[in-house]
């Protein structure tokens, strides 16, 4: 289920997925190094992080030409709940662009994860807060990467 409500300037994007899992289970999947290039590659080919999915911690999003972003991880429970607020776009050559006109739409995005368990099940849930320019590239993606989430999670 994919659905969006404005806040401020910002669109909020929220997708929902229940997979046949313990929270434990989709934690590990959704950020093991392996697992995670497996499934987010379904929306968004040749992406991968780099760093520690800890509270504090930086960690980069990274495309296949080495492009992404940077966010710091504002709270990281795991299999309960992670927040992440983007602080810079990456260029290819691994500089820190906070401000171009691109940087500056990226940069406040926030990204959350949500994890409930009930009955060996769990509902994964993403929220992001976004500039309405990304709208559609991250609309279209969470659907397809979550799909692909549950497909790793339940084989």
């Amino acid at each position: 289920m994919y659905y969006f409500n404005k806040i401020d300037d910002m669109k909020k994007l929220e997708s929902k997925i229940e997979i046949a899992a313990s929270a434990q289970k989709v934690w590990d999947t959704l950020t093991g190094p392996e697992s995670y290039k497996e499934w987010v590659n379904v929306a968004w080919p040749g992406s991968y992080y780099k760093g520690k999915w800890r509270k504090g911690e930086n960690i980069r999003f990274l495309s296949s030409n080495n492009e992404g972003t940077l966010a710091t991880l504002v709270e990281c429970k795991p299999a309960e709940y992670v927040l992440a607020k983007h602080i810079a776009v990456l260029k290819s050559d691994g500089t820190e662009d906070r401000d171009s006109k691109e940087a500056k739409s990226w940069i406040g995005t926030t990204e959350a994860y949500t994890f409930s368990e009930r009955n060996g099940k769990t509902e994964m849930k993403t929220e992001m807060n976004v500039e309405p320019e990304w709208e559609e590239m991250l609309g279209d993606g969470w659907p397809k990467a979550l799909a692909k989430l549950k497909e790793i999670c339940e084989r």
